[in-house]
């Protein structure tokens, strides 16, 4: 399939993380067609004009959602919330692959059971992980440093004076009430007030994590067979911040386990992402866009399906791919 006939629906595209996402669709292709859909469509014409070869559309989720107002479309992308999961069922039901950002672990078991009824013809890719991903992403790149994982906590934490939209707002308010987590190879349903562990920051401080049941919880374990990980999500000073810059979003990565030398080990890593927030989640989502439709001479992937962020971005170099975004890394071993 040729760039130019390949047309993306950006659900949200005009806000924080879908405005990011579209100027890193556009500086790898020119000729893919962005569509900015959203409520108040007139808030993306500054940016449609400014990305080329893009408009935009009214689209109000809660009015319902109309696809053969948009012709022919190759990839939907929902950056924003969908409790209804109108965007992903109307790909799966006309075979257009399709990303969405914001569900939780309890909130996929609808789509997974329409997948066991329907015939999936396109990808359909589940990253309501932290960042859409990235933070699994770099796991599984550094859990091949290991023979055998006992334990993996993972944060994201958030600086308040970095600038998000109502899709992070809304995720950062996320985890009040039930998180689920594993401990000693349980899977248990926790309260999130009742559960907060302290967290040990860059700057020496320390702040308070509260569980929350990102998609990552479920995948790491999946993939380490980890018999205790958790996800909690922190406020706190970030890295930039600290350094008298820009407000960061950091991630905190925390593995404990056997090395493959044999020898026991923790493992302590940071990944910065130095644009905040909405910027580390359009990375992630691009990474996967990047996948489906075989941009920057990647092979597109045509198989349909259900997909995760780890199961289509090859994680084999994904920290040195993380650089070219600006995005650094810190590791720490102890």
């Amino acid at each position: 399939m040729e760039s130019q006939e390949k047309r993306i629906l950006i659900v949200g595209g005009y806000g924080q993380v879908g405005s990011n996402l579209a100027r890193l669709i556009r500086k790898a292709d020119g000729a893919i067609e962005l569509i900015l859909a959203g409520r108040n469509p007139q808030n993306g014409e500054v940016l449609a004009k400014e990305l080329t070869n893009a408009g935009t559309a009214y689209v109000n989720l809660e009015e319902g959602f109309d696809l053969s107002q948009f012709g022919k479309i190759h990839l939907i992308i929902s950056a924003l919330g969908d409790h209804s999961n109108i965007l992903r069922e109307t790909a799966i039901l006309n075979g257009i692959a399709c990303i969405t950002v914001s569900e939780l672990a309890d909130q996929i078991s609808p789509t997974a059971f329409l997948s066991l009824h329907k015939t999936i013809s396109a990808p359909i890719v589940f990253a309501g992980h932290w960042q859409a991903g990235l933070l699994t992403l770099v796991v599984k790149q550094l859990a091949a440093k290991f023979s055998r994982i006992i334990r993996i906590e993972t944060v994201g934490l958030y600086d308040e004076k970095d600038p998000v939209g109502p899709l992070v707002t809304n995720e950062v308010t996320g985890f009040v009430g039930q998180a689920l987590i594993r401990h000693e190879g349980k899977w248990l349903s926790v309260e999130a007030k009742n559960n907060a562990r302290a967290i040990d920051l860059y700057n020496h401080s320390s702040t308070a994590g509260y569980p929350m049941s990102t998609l990552d919880v479920p995948s790491i374990a999946a993939f380490t067979g980890a018999s205790n990980v958790r996800f909690d999500f922190a406020v706190g000073e970030s890295i930039g911040s600290s350094k008298g810059l820009e407000a960061s979003h950091d991630l905190y990565i925390e593995i404990e386990g056997v090395l493959l030398s044999g020898e026991k080990s923790k493992l302590r890593t940071i990944v910065s992402g130095p644009r905040g927030n909405s910027h580390l989640t359009a990375v992630g989502v691009y990474l996967i866009t990047e996948n489906i439709l075989g941009l920057n001479g990647r092979s597109a992937q045509k198989k349909g399906g259900l997909y995760l962020p780890e199961t289509i971005v090859s994680t084999d170099n994904i920290i040195n791919r993380l650089k070219e975004f600006g995005i650094d890394t810190f590791e720490e071993i102890n």
